[in-house]
């Protein structure tokens, strides 16, 4: 969906409208005249925000401190929220007057002239930091380079998250602790291999084992080994056998020093030297940005191979189906899956038995179950990613569809199954999502209109001001009223009402599911209410009529959603403003190729971000 933009604007703006919830332009700024934030748009700010964000400082945001573009310039995050609130129509409130379309775009305008002066026909790569292979891409890359059996990253310290994901490089940082575990483990992952005869001793001459060093190298630092790399290992070589260490010992060292050099437990894009402000990343470095993408782990030998020819862009279509269809793309579904719909967090639920009887450790893992199976279809079948909110089919065994209230289906084994129920269908209705966006005594509103604005809109509402009371629980607090209206009466609190109008309509629409995720038609003694409307007008009631308006309405922004989130685990890095370039882009090739899932990964890896790096 393209941003409305009036001939008013375009004649004072002189560019294109910036909107954080639809596709995003950078235009040539330069060669335009900026709106003047002292002349045009703090009056604007005066005449709509000013009554709250004034003197009464709600929220805590007082604009009247920002008097000339000077000061404006200096405080970037405060007018990105103050953009993204009017291009959404969730600021000003409803009840207030509403600032002109024309006056929406200028303040758009003025936003991207200030902040975001790129060029989509020059547009910048961005440069990804050095990184360490986090657990489960260790883990892949051991079996995939040795072909053992073995997990040695389990032991290791958990990974720290950023953006969402485990996979980004300034987070992944390296302890003493860690450097100790990839010590031990070298040590007993050669021992591993040995013992399950993935390495063998190579013939008593020098040529034999430089080779065999040589080639676990090469696939050990995913490109070819340097000459003066491979000096330095056969010096660890010849150093042990000068100590009199035996020959299989001494074979032993330098592969040991192999898994604990940089060069493996690190991944690094590499440009061609002498390269400008934005370079092509080498093809081996392509190689491996796929391969972790789509694997998390090293690449294979066909990917190798396209590598060392040098024709692995050319033929980057046929490698990513090639990929997809690949049984160590279950990675993708463990490792991002997991990670965007938040289901590794399912393991760490406890539904309060008294309340949910039925929910045991069988039905935790067939919920975690049905939803990774259903993303693997959309995969794997190449599906529309819309389906992820609107399919009418879901995975289910007999304890699932029993709990579902189904009794057509028995049996451990999941299968596909056609649903006739409107209420059901898509990620959000699914029992796994459900759960995870529950209390453990009762459902919450409030978690689960935040879950679909963060993972399903791509519009996260900020934390929660300090201080704020907890909603009254227990037996007492249940005789004021349903939980939506004591739910209404807690956020009363002027400072609290602005984010749950965003997120609690969302949730009420879902009060028909319990803490688990079963149906129902009452919340204890009363019947509940799942009508909602969001700050943007649109009125829905129960699970069907908002799963319909979010396809109708809000497909664009789940789908822009859905390409941050993929672009973001792909390069490993947060998004920055030059990166919606490629993302407008991705979107609208996606539209055009009918939402598929393969469309939306190439296009991924077809983008500047993932193919170019900037050497500035």
């Amino acid at each position: 969906m393209q941003p409305r933009l009036s001939v008013t604007a375009v004649l004072m703006a002189g560019t294109l409208a910036f909107s954080l919830l639809g596709p995003r332009l950078c235009p040539a700024a330069e060669k335009v005249r900026a709106p003047s934030f002292e002349l045009q748009v703090k009056p604007i700010l005066s005449t709509y925000c000013y009554g709250c964000h004034g003197e009464k400082k709600k929220g805590g945001l007082d604009l009247r401190i920002y008097q000339d573009d000077k000061a404006a310039l200096e405080a970037r995050p405060v007018f990105e929220k103050v953009l993204k609130n009017l291009q959404a129509h969730e600021m000003p409130p409803e009840s207030k007057p509403q600032p002109s379309a024309a006056d929406r775009d200028l303040v758009a305008g003025w936003f991207v002239s200030a902040f975001e002066k790129c060029d989509c026909n020059h547009p910048i790569a961005g440069r990804v930091t050095i990184r360490r292979l986090n657990r489960a891409e260790y883990n892949n890359t051991i079996r995939d380079l040795l072909g053992v059996n073995f997990r040695p990253a389990d032991d290791f310290p958990a990974d720290d998250s950023g953006y969402g994901f485990d996979n980004i490089g300034d987070v992944l940082s390296l302890s003493p602790v860690q450097l100790e575990k990839y010590l031990a483990a070298a040590e007993k992952i050669i021992e591993v291999a040995f013992a399950d005869k993935k390495l063998v001793l190579p013939p008593q001459d020098e040529a034999s084992v430089q080779k065999a060093v040589s080639t676990l190298a090469t696939r050990a630092y995913r490109r070819p080994v340097a000459r003066d790399e491979l000096s330095r290992l056969m010096g660890l070589f010849d150093s042990a056998k000068k100590d009199g260490a035996k020959f299989e010992d001494a074979f032993r060292v330098p592969l040991e020093a192999i898994l604990v050099s940089p060069q493996f437990l690190f991944r690094a894009e590499n440009a061609p030297k002498g390269g400008k402000s934005n370079s092509p990343i080498d093809e081996y470095s392509l190689a491996s940005r796929l391969s972790y993408f789509l694997w998390s782990s090293m690449p294979d030998e066909e990917l190798f191979a396209q590598a060392a020819a040098n024709r692995l862009r050319r033929s980057l279509e046929h490698e990513v189906q090639r990929m997809l269809h690949d049984r160590k793309s279950q990675a993708f579904v463990e490792n991002f899956a997991g990670q965007w719909l938040q289901l590794r967090n399912l393991k760490l639920v406890s539904p309060d038995p008294t309340e949910f009887p039925c929910f045991d450790e069988t039905l935790r893992a067939a919920m975690q179950k049905e939803t990774e199976l259903f993303f693997e279809n959309i995969m794997r079948e190449d599906r529309s990613v819309l389906e992820f909110i609107n399919a009418d089919y879901t995975f289910m065994n007999g304890k699932l569809a029993s709990f579902y209230g189904r009794n057509d289906i028995t049996g451990d084994t999941f299968q596909r199954v056609k649903l006739t129920d409107s209420n059901r269908g898509g990620l959000l209705m699914q029992a796994s999502i459900l759960t995870l966006t529950s209390n453990p005594t009762r459902t919450s509103p409030v978690k689960r209109g935040k879950w679909v604005l963060e993972n399903i809109l791509g519009d996260p509402p900020p934390p929660p001001p300090p201080d704020v009371p907890e909603l009254k629980e227990g037996h007492s607090a249940k005789l004021s009223g349903s939980l939506r209206q004591r739910m209404e009466q807690h956020r009363a609190n002027p400072s609290c009402a602005g984010c749950h109008a965003r997120m609690d309509p969302i949730g009420f629409g879902f009060e028909n599911f319990d803490g688990v995720g079963r149906w129902r038609e009452k919340d204890g003694e009363f019947s509940i209410d799942a009508s909602g409307k969001l700050v943007s007008g649109e009125s829905f009631s129960g699970p069907a009529q908002f799963r319909a308006l979010l396809v109708r309405d809000k497909r664009d922004r789940f789908v822009r959603c859905l390409s941050e989130k993929v672009l973001t685990y792909g390069l490993g890095r947060g998004l920055e403003y030059y990166d919606k370039c490629a993302v407008d882009n991705i979107t609208t090739v996606l539209a055009k190729h009918g939402y598929k899932f393969s469309t939306l990964i190439l296009e991924v890896a077809r983008s500047t971000p993932f193919q170019m790096t900037s050497t500035d």
